[in-house]
């Protein structure tokens, strides 16, 4: 009834040819990653004193929500993942995503950009981004995994593909959504292109932007437990070993470290995400109605 196909030897011998004639690129790659990006920022973390990482992360939360209250419960979640003597790990896993993400800032919002200027980008891109977001994150980790080979490098790629697409769409969304008066009004005052995306578009973008990269940095979270599986050390090399040996209070443990790092990121994230209105608005809730309009 069917014909037979099969895309297997297709795929294999692309995924080996690779391998063989660009295996010494991708290599020095990801030793270019380790050692000039990822060991220090992560030696510097973890050499760091607990308190003084702490207070970082509590300025840099008052500054992104200005709000004492907020800023403290964030600093005594922390605390407790230090409690739970998971310090380091949390550090590790802070590395692993500090990177990951910066690498997603850097390729998401520019492509995000061209994509709002580019109709025939956008028609390329959208089916591309479909199948990086819906296609399960086991399969490509073989191929990545066979370029890079074992350990945090391939767990940042990966996490890299799986967190990619929602900052790319809604950076795109966030300046097509721009009003046209407003784009109109700067052409008007002879503005150049660049002049319009830094000065009009990309500030009036920024909330859509932000939960982009809100979304992104809970998508790269989300990895943290299959980065474990193929090497890279942090807060996920608990939960799975809680798997493998069935023990539920370790990978409970470790599972709730996570999810307080997610409600901190994502609390910072949300923060600086908020227009000036929008914070007049939370901190004086009688006149919502009127700073709206």
């Amino acid at each position: 009834m069917f014909f037979s196909l099969s895309l297997k030897q297709i795929i294999n011998r692309g995924v080996e040819w690779l391998v063989t004639h660009y295996g010494d690129s991708f290599h020095a790659i990801s030793d270019a990653v380790l050692t000039w990006v990822l060991v220090p920022l992560e030696t510097t973390l973890r050499a760091a004193p607990a308190w003084l990482v702490l207070l970082a992360i509590g300025l840099l939360a008052w500054h992104a929500t200005r709000r004492l209250v907020t800023s403290g419960l964030l600093v005594a979640l922390l605390y407790l993942i230090g409690a739970f003597g998971l310090w380091d790990k949390l550090m590790q896993t802070l590395a692993l995503m500090l990177v990951s993400t910066a690498i997603t800032l850097a390729m998401g919002i520019p492509l995000g950009i061209l994509m709002s200027r580019s109709t025939w980008l956008r028609k390329f891109l959208s089916p591309v981004l479909d199948v990086m977001q819906t296609l399960p994150t086991f399969v490509y980790l073989i191929p990545v995994l066979m370029l890079f080979g074992l350990g945090k490098v391939p767990a940042i790629f990966a996490t890299v593909v799986y967190a990619l697409p929602p900052l790319i769409r809604l950076t795109d969304l966030g300046i097509r959504q721009v009003d046209a008066d407003l784009t109109e009004a700067a052409w008007s005052f002879g503005t150049s292109k660049w002049q319009l995306l830094i000065g009009v578009q990309l500030p009036l973008a920024r909330p859509s932007i932000m939960a982009g990269i809100n979304q992104s940095t809970m998508m790269a979270l989300g990895m943290v437990v299959i980065a474990s599986m193929i090497g890279a050390r942090g807060l996920g090399e608990d939960v799975l070993q809680g798997i493998q040996t069935l023990d539920t209070g370790t990978g409970l443990q470790a599972g709730i470290a996570i999810v307080i790092l997610a409600i901190v990121i994502d609390r910072i994230s949300q923060g600086y995400g908020l227009t000036r209105r929008q914070r007049t608005a939370l901190k004086h809730p009688q006149t919502k109605e009127q700073i709206l309009k």
